[in-house]
């Protein structure tokens, strides 16, 4: 029998941050949008809340020319 992965705990008392995608993707690196894709966001103005991880701020280090913080 396949292993079941319990679902992730959904602590409402992390820090999560705001991200708004604030400049197309096009025209750069293809990996930067497979990571904005990767990151919730699909247009531009779109905002998502990430938890505040060691991955989210990796993902909003590479594409911080084309993301606001909030």
């Amino acid at each position: 029998m396949p292993a079941t992965r319990k679902p992730a705990k959904q602590d409402s008392g992390a820090k999560k941050l705001k991200i708004t995608l604030r400049k197309s993707p096009i025209g750069f690196n293809r990996n930067q949008a497979q990571i904005v894709q990767g990151m919730g966001l699909r247009r531009i103005g779109h905002s998502v809340e990430l938890l505040d991880t060691p991955e989210t701020h990796g993902m909003i280090l590479k594409v911080r020319h084309l993301v606001e913080v909030g």
